[in-house]
């Protein structure tokens, strides 16, 4: 291939979007050499080449190629997409993209280029050399293969993404460190752990690694296998939005030989690693993220059998004797009742798995005993979720307080198994009963009292700040906290905390279905990415996923969150007025059957997505209109004619 590419033919920072008019940037560097003597005639060629079978190879590979007329001799030229073309790849859009030109009549060149070519890309060398290219004639050798693709191994890095959820963000950060890798010629392996559970990395990859990543909200586990590693510890949202950032702190870690400690065992698995610049309020946020994240599994496997028991029994199932004593197998009464005794006792670990995490968090394995013991105590006081809250709290700062007292050597076999639990249940269970238990409980109280009596326009407001925090952050910690301020009253409910429950479920439905809608309505306004994850929006929108909208809003932040902050109040507002309620914490539009008034809760949620979408569609219209978008909107009309 020694003719077949110069420096003149290579473009490394391709800003196409579309694979014609990626086709168009690289077609015209050919022109300009001589190479294409009727550019509109070739790309014509091109585009029913394309049309014929998509181009796309696995990998992030584009080899749109053609035989034409137009064309003088073999020509290959080079493009490496900024942000990934789509030519139809089954694994993703391409960020190396080869377009390939030989005469017509010239069968054996044409056939002679891609064979040569696919063998090359085959090679994880050469490819990861095309990607850490820095100047265009490197490149074009590397092609020619005048200059070998560096023996020298790429960059490994491993990763761990987590959430409190385990569920949208936890594989969004993965996905976007694996892309963001590829396009900087690194290797990423990613551990996710999830609400699935989580697949180790394989103790090689983390030997051989030579940096990591941790995106998380939540504490990593066996967070000790990465200790003595150049390691950049962020959150989960970090890995979503800025991946190659950390990609490239990492690597200079790396030069540095900035490298992490060993992990020592008496450290809280939220402040293992955690910045020393990390303020009291960014460490509690990550306890209580723990304890939320624990604690929610618990909520939507009570939640939705008890709602499930109550659509199908009516809502006396709660009267119902025990399933133990009395249980007719054909009938459905039978059914509700067991359905209903099953998720109060996974409900009635709420509160304790909420305590007993937060504890965790703070102070490892040794917090849990006096954290479950003091959630439990919550309840026997009537203290209910904030009672949780501050047991969780108080148990993980008794242990800390503990583990700080020098002990002699002979006894510190028994601490962990003895006198850590004895003693720190002792005092919390002191504190929880006796001191801090029954205040707790008369503002638990006050608290549900006062969403009972929500009517009129006190209800609406309280709507639209919920619908405000939900969209926020989409699925980030102002939305965990409206979050799990209504599944606290589902501990409790009444008429209000109903309300709440279905306020908050619908508005977080909002951001993802609005800009799926947008997408749909204006799809040029989007990239074809974002196209794409607008079909995929559809989908999480509808079962109670925000961080569905999270692309979206890390491309155009000052755009996307406030439209759908003001789709999310809308909706807030309006479940609240009309009086839905809900006894599910989760679900979407498949818990319907389940929600009060189901049809104008539907009607809430499609206003409040309309309002959204509108809103979007105006400000990129608007940003389209401006004098700064002009030379880019005229751009793209030349590659479209």
């Amino acid at each position: 291939m020694s003719e077949l590419i110069t420096a003149e033919l290579v473009d490394l920072g391709l800003s196409a979007e579309t694979k014609e008019a990626a086709a168009r940037s690289l077609a015209e560097r050919m022109a300009a050499v001589g190479r294409v003597t009727d550019l509109e005639g070739f790309l014509a060629d091109v585009a029913a080449r394309e049309a014929q079978m998509p181009t796309g190879l696995d990998g992030g590979i584009g080899i749109p190629h053609c035989r034409s007329a137009h064309v003088t001799e073999p020509t290959l030229a080079f493009g490496r997409s900024t942000s990934g073309v789509d030519f139809g790849a089954p694994d993703g859009p391409a960020d190396l993209i080869f377009l390939i030109a030989a005469p017509t009549g010239g069968d054996a060149d044409h056939l002679t280029i891609l064979s040569s070519l696919a063998r090359h890309l085959m090679d994880e060398t050469f490819t990861g050399a095309l990607r850490s290219a820095t100047e265009p004639e490197q490149a074009a050798a590397l092609i020619r293969g005048d200059e070998p693709a560096s023996a020298e191994p790429p960059f490994r890095i491993v990763a761990v993404t987590s959430c409190p959820t385990g569920i949208a963000h936890t594989y969004m950060a993965a996905e976007s460190l694996e892309k963001a890798g590829r396009a900087a010629g690194v290797v990423v392996n990613v551990e996710t752990q999830g609400s699935a559970g989580f697949k180790r990395l394989d103790p090689q990859l983390v030997a051989e690694a030579d940096g990591v990543i941790l995106a998380h909200d939540v504490e990593i586990r066996d967070k000790e296998r990465f200790a003595g590693k150049p390691t950049v510890d962020v959150g989960v949202k970090a890995g979503i939005n800025r991946p190659a950032e950390l990609i490239a702190e990492v690597r200079e870690k790396a030069e540095r030989g900035d490298v992490s400690a060993p992990a020592r065992t008496v450290t809280a698995p939220m402040d293992k690693g955690s910045d020393a610049a990390d303020g009291f309020g960014t460490r509690l946020r990550k306890w209580l993220m723990t304890g939320v994240s624990y604690m929610v599994p618990f909520v939507a496997a009570g939640g939705l059998l008890i709602a499930l028991a109550f659509a199908i029994g009516g809502y006396t199932i709660d009267k119902a004797p025990s399933v133990a004593e009395h249980f007719a197998w054909t009938g459905a009464t039978s059914w509700a009742a067991l359905f209903f005794q099953v998720g109060g006792v996974a409900f009635g670990f709420l509160v304790p798995v909420l305590a007993g995490f937060i504890a965790y968090g703070m102070a490892d394995r040794p917090g849990l005993v006096p954290g479950f013991v003091g959630g439990a105590i919550a309840l026997t006081v009537d203290a209910g979720f904030l009672g949780g809250l501050i047991a969780g709290l108080l148990a993980g700062a008794v242990v800390r307080a503990v583990q700080r007292v020098r002990i002699p050597a002979v006894l510190r076999g028994i601490m962990p198994v003895v006198v850590i639990p004895l003693l720190s249940s002792a005092v919390v269970g002191f504190l929880m009963f006796l001191v801090v238990g029954k205040p707790v409980a008369t503002l638990q109280e006050a608290l549900t009292d006062w969403l009972s009596g929500l009517s009129g326009a006190n209800a609406v407001v309280l709507g639209v700040v919920l619908g405000l925090m939900m969209c926020f952050d989409l699925g980030g910690p102002l939305n965990k906290v409206a979050y799990a301020f209504a599944v606290g009253g589902l501990a409790h409910p009444n008429e209000g905390s109903l309300k709440v429950m279905a306020a908050v479920m619908a508005a977080g439905m909002v951001p993802p279905l609005a800009m799926a809608l947008a997408t749909t309505v204006r799809g040029r306004l989007f990239t074809t990415t974002e196209r794409e994850n607008g079909k995929a929006a559809w989908v999480l929108g509808a079962s109670f996923i925000t961080e569905g909208a999270i692309p979206f809003a890390a491309a155009d932040p000052l755009r996307v969150i406030p439209s759908a902050m003001a789709g999310g109040a809308v909706t807030g507002a309006l479940s609240m007025a009309f009086g839905c309620s809900l006894r599910a914490p989760h679900g979407g539009i498949f818990v319907v059957p389940l929600i009060g008034r189901p049809l104008l809760y539907l009607l809430a949620v499609a206003a409040g997505t309309a309002v959204a979408a509108a809103l979007v569609i105006l400000l990129k219209s608007l940003r389209e209109k401006s004098p700064a978008a002009r030379q880019p909107a005229a751009s793209k009309a030349t590659v479209a004619a």
